[in-house]
């Protein structure tokens, strides 16, 4: 005979059993971490609602699961509450993936009794009470009945979550939890995919569950995601309407039709970048510019189905709001440049990178077309076109650049360099990098054409520049320098370092790295010079530099001097470090890495009681050993960061000692 017991209080079963009664059913399991964007409810306990039926014959569970998938998703999407949803996607992968495709819209409110609300019963209590569940913007008339009105979403206001998925983790699942688990919790704002899972990567399924249920969604970037397509794009455009930024990257199966539907759904995108993506053309910057009014950012690269039919297009219609543009090994001629310089009157930042088919017109006519009044930032990059003329051109048109950077323009002279920086009325900081054809000449006549405006001035890997007897006449100095960076220019000498200290007395801000040829007879004079106190000063790679110059830029400067840097120069020994410690106030960062170096100079440095050091590097400095620990360990006292690397003198115990002691500083050892 069978028997019915009705279990109540703590020792209670739960009704419905294992949701599959066959161990084979185990791996359907959603296994989810806590990180994972769903809700975990505290263990406890469930409660029986429904008594077990247990019979002399086989044993029979029951469970929800045995419903149809259209059953089932009548049942959840009557769960309006986020914890619920949460709970209910860590059931199984199949329930997670039917939360992930419901819509907003297709959510239903109930209106029920609050005192059918159980614990661990809302989802019989929807299915008992079906009736009463509406959905939004329905009216409940019976009876004089409440009217049931729909629960607002303030979208605009949501978004306040990132999420970023990178290799191995990125994966539909991990998405499908994003989209069920975010919108309780602020919603989310900001996605970013970098690679994919090799066996279970992100596909357009995923894409789909982020469309339906995270509308608030205003970033979205895509990185090396091959299986992604044009289905899912497409439903993103559709879901996500407040979209503002977009980043595709190495996207191949990607075209124009997904990115025009973007275009047309998602007025407020600001912010535009598209990289290595083989099917995006000319229609999708027709798009953009056609209906996207507030774009500010475009980035372009490496996509050969671009050309001067969409560049044209894009400024001729969205060249009023566009602010900044990169343009990166794209296969456009000299007219996109004179579209660029003719409607482009709302940009302030253009970068031009390894433009291999840009002549000397297209930078000529460019500048002449008086569109790039407001450009304030210019960065031209491996483009040969690059000429005296053209390069004049500009500084011609574009009155208000105040920062232009040279990188890997091999045929640009001195010539043009000295027109252009005559004709520049505004331009505040000149970065050269490469230009091998620049000359000391060139050099010298940019500080004489800037010397009421040029405040930052850096020559790197500029192999042209050589010492050169000239006699200059005696001219105004460039009072406006503050800062003057030369880097691995061989030929930069003593000769050169006399020049800047004539014409350069405002420095504050010194960098000669890597200068083989500068000795103390050079540095002497220039550091005489600078009237204005140096504040940093970098000598990296000055292999002659000695004592001599270093301690008397510590006595002259001591008082104003943060930064010093003297890595790799070997005839920089304790004397420095006396000198340091009896003039240098107010030093924050030291490296002397590389240097001659003893624990005598490391003590003498640690006497010093008003010094304040935060950056100490020592790397490489073989000569110190274990003794020079205790006074290192006076000078953690203040230390947020000390660089010990390949010092094999100190031992590995002392090492550890440093690293316990001093746990609020960051040791490399």
């Amino acid at each position: 005979m069978s028997k019915v017991f009705n279990f109540s209080g703590d020792d209670v079963f739960y009704h419905g059993g294992a949701v599959y009664p066959s161990p084979k059913e185990s791996s359907l399991f959603l296994s989810l971490r806590n990180h994972v964007d769903v809700y975990f409810p505290p263990c406890k306990r469930s409660r029986v609602a429904v008594p077990f039926v247990f019979t002399e014959k086989k044993q029979k569970l029951s469970s929800i699961d045995v419903l149809p998938d259209e059953c089932l998703f009548e049942v959840l999407r009557r769960l309006s509450d986020g914890k619920e949803r949460s709970a209910s996607a860590c059931v199984s992968k199949r329930w997670l993936m039917l939360l992930s495709s419901i819509r907003g819209d297709e959510t239903v409110i109930s209106d029920l009794n609050p005192s059918l609300k159980t614990e661990g019963r809302s989802i019989q209590t929807a299915l008992v009470k079906p009736v009463d569940c509406v959905k939004k913007g329905e009216v409940l008339d019976s009876n004089g009945a409440e009217v049931a009105e729909a629960e607002s979403q303030d979208i605009e206001g949501e978004g306040h979550l990132s999420r970023c998925l990178d290799g191995k983790k990125a994966t539909d699942v991990r998405l499908a939890a994003i989209a069920v688990g975010t919108p309780s919790h602020g919603g989310l704002g900001k996605l970013s995919i970098r690679g994919s899972n090799p066996i279970r990567g992100v596909t357009d399924t995923g894409l789909k569950a982020i469309a339906r249920g995270c509308p608030s969604l205003r970033a979205l970037s895509l990185w090396n995601v091959s299986s992604v397509s044009d289905e899912g794009l497409i439903e993103i455009a559709q879901g996500c309407h407040l979209l503002e930024k977009l980043d595709l990257c190495q996207c191949p199966a990607i075209t124009d039709m997904s990115l025009m539907a973007i275009a047309k759904n998602c007025p407020n995108l600001t912010s535009l970048t598209i990289e290595s993506c083989s099917k995006i053309g000319n229609e999708t910057l027709q798009a953009v510019g056609r209906f996207c009014p507030k774009l500010k950012f475009v980035s372009l690269k490496n996509c050969p189905l671009i050309g001067d039919q969409g560049i044209a297009s894009l400024f001729s219609s969205a060249g009023h709001v566009l602010t900044k543009v990169k343009l990166y090994a794209l296969n456009i001629s000299d007219i996109s440049l004179a579209v660029i310089g003719h409607y482009g009157i709302a940009v302030t930042d253009i970068a031009l990178i390894g433009l291999q088919n840009i002549n000397e017109r297209g930078f000529w006519v460019m500048g002449n077309g008086q569109g790039l009044q407001k450009l304030t930032s210019f960065a031209i990059t491996a483009c040969h076109g690059v000429t005296d003329l053209g390069l004049e051109a500009l500084g011609k048109g574009c009155p208000n650049l105040k920062l232009f950077c040279l990188r890997k323009c091999t045929i640009l002279s001195d010539n043009g360099l000295v027109a252009f920086a005559k004709s520049s009325v505004a331009l505040e900081n000149l970065q050269l990098e490469e230009c091998h054809r620049i000359t000391q000449a060139g050099f010298v006549g940019v500080l004489l054409s800037c010397g009421k405006k040029l405040k930052v001035l850096s020559m790197v890997n500029c192999f042209g520049v050589k010492e050169l007897a000239c006699r200059f006449p005696s001219v105004l100095p460039c009072n406006s320098l503050q800062s003057l960076s030369i880097r691995n220019c061989p030929g930069v000498g003593n000769a050169t370092l006399a020049i800047v200290g004539r014409l350069c007395p405002k420095l504050t801000h010194l960098e000669l790295s890597g200068l083989r040829e500068v000795t103390d007879e050079g540095l002497f004079p220039l550091v005489q010079s600078c009237e204005a106190g140096l504040v940093t000063v970098n000598l990296s790679g000055c292999v002659n530099v000695t004592d001599r110059s270093v301690s008397f830029i510590t006595e002259l400067h001591g008082g104003s001097l943060e930064s010093l840097n003297v890595d790799e120069c070997r005839y920089v020994t304790d004397a420095t470090l006396l000198a340091i410690s009896n003039n240098c106030w107010l030093l924050k960062e030291l490296d002397i890495s590389k240097c001659g170096i003893t624990d005598s100079g490391i003590a003498s440095l640690a006497s010093t009681v008003r010094l304040n050091l935060q950056i100490l590097s020592l790397s490489g400095c073989f000569m110190l050993s274990d003794k020079s620990v205790p006074f290192l360990q006076k000078l953690g006292q203040t230390l947020m960061g000390l660089n010990i690397q390949h010092c094999n003198g100190v031992s590995g115990s002392c090492v550890d000692l440093l690293l316990e002691q001093l746990w609020r500083c960051d040791i490399l050892s």
